[in-house]
């Protein structure tokens, strides 16, 4: 009986909607492509070109100036110098590099729909399911586009990270908006508020401890994208990983995973006391 019904060719029409969208979106993609290269360039280019002792005082002041605890700042010194010792600078800046910029379009692209989705119900429950859709989807299939688009390099894996790490700046930003308590809401419309007024003097400022908690986790899953983005062309730690595991070198694979490790930990400590701040 199941071998009478036709053959669902979802396959063809994924490949025919991507066929679509390279032929007729080029220009939008080559865009893309040339300003999200530009910055990556721009930023590897600043940091390559601050001394690695002076690039750590200043990340290890950073820490200390958001944090303020000694055992932060202590473990971002030695973590820095470690990965120096082990010569995986260069990799490890183009790393902070690729998130950065991935992170920067993740907010760009997440926090507006996130906004769309708190104000507007209909928003929202189309925004859902597509992210429910992307949260579930495998990160490996995030290259298949990447590669269609824009073909290996630094610029699909930073396409594909932005897809995979973008669903929790929506969720929390639209989250964050939609705690702020009724009440203050119906004091700004008894005052004469409008949207606009409401959304960047009301709400959006209670929302920031609850927006910057999605920023973080995008940071997160961007750098645990860097391995996977290294399958097409992406520098940094994950292509170390990646090396490793092609040439059998486990040693050499686990220095580079303990310096994504060490990356991921002082990202998250300093993301985190920012937010906290924002509580106060």
């Amino acid at each position: 009986m199941w071998n009478s019904i036709p053959r669902i060719p979802l396959g063809d029409w994924v490949e025919a909607l991507i066929d679509f969208l390279v032929n007729n979106f080029s220009i939008v993609t080559k865009t893309f492509s040339n300003i999200t290269d530009a910055g990556v360039t721009w930023i590897e280019s600043s940091m390559f070109a601050l001394p690695p002792w002076l690039f750590i005082i200043i990340v290890a002041l950073l820490a200390w100036f958001t944090t303020k605890r000694k055992g932060v700042t202590v473990f971002t010194v030695v973590g820095l110098l470690f990965i120096w010792n082990i010569n995986l600078w260069e990799p490890a800046i183009s790393t902070v590099a690729l998130v950065i910029v991935a992170t920067l379009i993740a907010i760009i692209i997440g926090v507006p729909i996130g906004i769309f989705s708190a104000l507007y119900e209909m928003v929202y429950k189309i925004v859902t399911p597509i992210l429910d859709f992307m949260q579930t989807l495998p990160a490996f299939v995030y290259l298949i586009p990447a590669i269609s688009f824009f073909g290996l390099g630094k610029v699909p894996a930073i396409f594909a990270t932005v897809i995979f790490s973008v669903p929790p700046t929506i969720r929390l930003t639209a989250l964050g908006i939609k705690q702020v308590p009724g009440d203050l809401i119906e004091c700004a419309d008894a005052f004469g508020s409008n949207k606009p007024q409401k959304l960047f003097k009301l709400q959006l400022p209670l929302a920031k401890t609850t927006i910057m908690a999605g920023i973080n986790q995008t940071v997160m899953l961007a750098l645990s994208m860097v391995v996977i983005a290294a399958m097409i062309g992406a520098k940094g730690l994950g292509s170390e990983v990646w090396r490793a595991i092609q040439r059998l070198q486990p040693g050499k694979g686990f220095e580079a995973g303990i310096g994504i490790v060490i990356v991921a930990i002082i990202l998250d400590r300093i993301l985190q006391s920012i937010t906290d701040k924002k509580k106060q």
